[in-house]
């Protein structure tokens, strides 16, 4: 177990590692990566995730418009903010504007997975930034469905200030098969090498910590109340076998927004953009040239 991740260790052969660059904003150091040319697109890995997850979507983008991936605050190789409150998803969409504002980034369209989608229509729903389209990948929206839905919250804080949670979750990561197992739980099979990406990146604390903190410091009852205000146009591209997020919630998103629509990716679990990175970037593209 590690506390922080190295990237002279851990990111020796991190994908696309020669896109990558370390930019400090309001003393928090961010790892960014940036490629291609063209109207910038901003991609926002999902929570647990970092810049990996976008591993082989980033470069077939890139070929046609500016691509900038990010890890998320405490995420892979950004440092972690100093404030719990800085993990609430207002926060996190308000620095996220404040990188790219640094970058001089003005995008006209963000791509979410999961709660990246969440941030995404954050960063629209508060003028953070004016995209004209959103692409959720089995993006997390609304609060968790059933009855243990309301103190998903609370689960996630009490993993939080538990220390011995999380070293053991770690542990449990150095486990062969944990990862794996894990990752199939979701609906979606990996190959060997997103398995090792996902296994570096549990077996740091300062990592897992950032991932609870997310979950435990997220409202996404007033994310649900504000996405009737949403004027960015929003498509919800949902994979079918998707066991972290039920595809029908993709139905009650769009039954809120006033410009959603819905693309069904069949025989995709939750991590859809990973199994099929191809499949998904002609939904993306198609779902930008809707607009």
């Amino acid at each position: 177990m590690t506390r922080a991740l190295d990237w002279n260790v851990q990111g020796r052969d991190w994908p696309n590692r020669e896109a990558s660059r370390f930019v400090d904003v309001r003393g928090l150091r961010w790892h960014v990566q940036v490629t291609g040319a063209g109207p910038p697109l901003v991609l926002l890995h999902g929570t647990g995730a970092a810049t990996h997850s976008w591993r082989d979507v980033a470069p077939l983008l890139a070929r046609t418009h500016q691509v900038v991936a990010l890890d998320l605050p405490g995420h892979g190789f950004t440092a972690t903010p100093r404030s719990n409150n800085d993990f609430t998803l207002p926060n996190v969409a308000r620095a996220v504007g404040e990188l790219l504002k640094t970058l001089d980034v003005s995008p006209t369209a963000l791509v979410g997975h999961s709660a990246g989608a969440a941030i995404a229509v954050r960063m629209a729903l508060d003028r953070v930034c004016s995209p004209s389209a959103i692409v959720g990948i089995n993006a997390a929206l609304l609060p968790f469905p059933g009855p243990l839905g309301p103190l998903a919250p609370l689960l996630a804080r009490t993993l939080f200030y538990n220390p011995f949670s999380l070293g053991l979750f770690a542990y449990r990561a150095e486990q062969r098969n944990a990862i794996s197992d894990l990752m199939r739980s979701t609906g979606s099979t990996l190959d060997e090498r997103g398995l090792d990406f996902y296994e570096r990146l549990f077996r740091s604390r300062d990592h897992l910590k950032a991932t609870v903190a997310l979950m435990a410091h997220w409202d996404l009852e007033t994310l649900r109340r504000d996405l009737p205000r949403l004027a960015s146009s929003l498509t919800l591209i949902v994979g079918a076998r998707d066991r972290a997020v039920p595809p029908t919630a993709a139905d009650s998103v769009a039954r809120l927004a006033q410009h959603a629509r819905i693309v069904l990716a069949p025989g995709l679990g939750h991590l859809a953009h990973e199994e099929a990175p191809a499949v998904v970037v002609d939904m993306i593209l198609a779902a930008l040239h809707h607009v």
